[in-house]
């Protein structure tokens, strides 16, 4: 789910490694290296991918390069989770809704051209089985719904030509087969997976199925969010809790054009791109960062743009990340690095 210009994954170190501890960072700059080191982690979990473009040369000319190098002379792996976390519904974005206690949330500009339709032909006796392996496979889900499918009954026709196995019917003679068209949705990088259970459940040795782009937006995924506050909340009031509750040292805001805050969407790192989006959902206001000078004209009396900053609004991803690894791997060692790396200071 990343985005195409991104670069997440495993940055540096081998898929063989074997992992000890693990620091979270949003940035793996030298320093961190260096605390990964003293505290015994050779795995660095990042938000930003350290290498975003391509590396030419690694002489440690900048904080990239030294980053990289001291990873690769201590046996330190990199694993970058950028925007594939920032477009999940519970990723970075619902982080931030959190800690504003924004209700009745939901992904501000979801993402399209990422889900497709399975549909396969079963004979009636096999239709639970190869349903159910469908399913754990990880298809059927829309929204908070899973196992979703559609079941057409109807008649199949084929004829066993010469060194088949056919499951029913005979050599030579078309026969015809009581079926179930089974349809259901599945997101694109799990159909090959869903394909091989299915098949594996099937009890045809030539499998009849339709695999289906679809168009639709998916709900689940895409970039930014949108909430409502509990209660509507005056400007003054909503900037104040903004900065101390995201722990901003300072926040650019355009003139309001409402007294009160009530709908408020919010995109972690840099959102400009959502202001439009922002607009069109009827956000009073849009949290985000790195708001260019011009760009803060665009908000044309019509929404609050409040730019905290770019570390401030993903500085609790590392929280998050914090706590997933904790709920999955509970024996295994996770640390929150100590080193601040916004590069950004005020007065």
């Amino acid at each position: 789910m990343q985005e195409s210009y991104d670069n997440s994954g495993l940055i540096v170190g081998s898929p063989d490694m074997e992992i000890t501890a693990a620091l979270i960072c949003l940035d793996s700059t030298p320093e961190v290296i260096a605390e990964a080191r003293e505290r015994g982690c050779n795995l660095v979990i990042a938000h930003h991918p350290i290498v975003f473009s391509g590396l030419k040369k690694l002489n440690g000319k900048n904080y990239i390069e030294r980053a990289v190098i001291d990873a690769i002379r201590h046996d330190i792996a990199i694993y970058a989770i950028h925007t594939n976390l920032d477009n999940v519904a519970h990723g970075v974005n619902m982080k931030i809704a959190e800690k504003l206690g924004l209700s009745n949330t939901r992904v501000l500009d979801p993402k399209s051209k990422l889900l497709s339709k399975v549909a396969v032909f079963v004979p009636v006796s096999h239709a639970d089985e190869v349903r159910k392996a469908l399913f754990d496979a990880g298809a059927g889900h829309i929204g908070d719904y899973d196992e979703c499918s559609f079941n057409t009954s109807g008649t199949g026709t084929f004829r066993a030509g010469e060194g088949t196995n056919p499951h029913v019917g005979a050599h030579g003679e078309q026969h015809r087969e009581d079926e179930v068209r089974i349809e259901t949705i599945v997101p694109g990088w799990k159909v090959s997976r869903v394909v091989s259970a299915m098949k594996a459940a099937h009890p045809y040795e030539e499998v009849a199925y339709d695999i289906f782009p679809l168009d639709n937006k998916w709900d689940q995924v895409g970039a930014g969010m949108l909430g409502e506050l509990a209660e509507p909340m005056p400007v003054a009031d909503f900037l104040q809790m903004l900065k101390v509750y995201m722990q901003a040292n300072g926040i650019r805001y355009t003139k309001p054009h409402v007294s009160h805050i009530r709908k408020v969407a919010v995109c972690g790192g840099s959102g400009s791109f959502l202001l439009q989006a922002a607009m069109a959902a009827g956000a009073d206001v849009l949290v985000t960062a790195d708001f260019k000078y011009h760009q803060f004209f665009d908000a044309d009396g019509k929404i609050i743009i409040a730019d905290i900053g770019h570390f401030e609004s993903e500085q609790f991803t590392m929280n998050l990340l914090n706590d997933w690894f904790r709920q999955k791997f509970p024996i295994f060692a996770t640390h929150l690095t100590g080193v601040i790396t916004n590069p950004v200071h005020y007065l």
